[in-house]
């Protein structure tokens, strides 16, 4: 199997983690600036690593709307979507980058060191929940 590649788009910075090829764990891989170049880093990215599809964090409001920051996000979705070779999904992400901010501090990283580094858990615990949740649904369905 091909690794999946996940995305925590920000204004600022967008987070990005990869899956092992199993597809079981996710890691952190790298962050990238919201500016003009970011769609074509990512694309390099889908093709030096021979992504299978790529996950995009979705920043859904809290009652489930969609609010400002997920509808930037789906804008940049749509951009990968017209230059990607593979398919692009939305993955619901509330409180990712909270979880990552609290995974960092529970490891003893402060707060002002981890600003570039916070993105890529967040993308890295936006992957693991989109790959337990496939996990899940194999096991269920074996299950029937």
């Amino acid at each position: 199997m091909n690794p999946i590649l996940a995305l925590d788009f920000g204004r600022a910075r967008i987070g990005v983690a990869i899956s092992d090829e199993l597809q079981l764990l996710a890691h952190p891989l790298e962050t990238i600036l919201a500016n003009e170049r970011a769609t074509s880093r990512v694309v390099e990215l889908v093709r030096q690593r021979n992504v299978e599809h790529v996950v995009a964090g979705l920043p859904k409001r809290m009652n489930g709307q969609i609010g400002t920051a997920a509808t930037e996000a789906l804008e940049f979705v749509e951009k990968l979507r017209a230059v990607l070779p593979c398919p692009v999904v939305t993955w619901d992400e509330r409180l990712t980058t909270v979880a990552a901010h609290r995974a960092l501090r529970d490891a003893g990283k402060k707060t002002r060191h981890t600003r570039g580094y916070v993105d890529q858990v967040a993308a890295q615990i936006i992957l693991q929940s989109y790959l337990d949740s496939r996990t899940a649904n194999a096991a269920a369905k074996d299950d029937q």
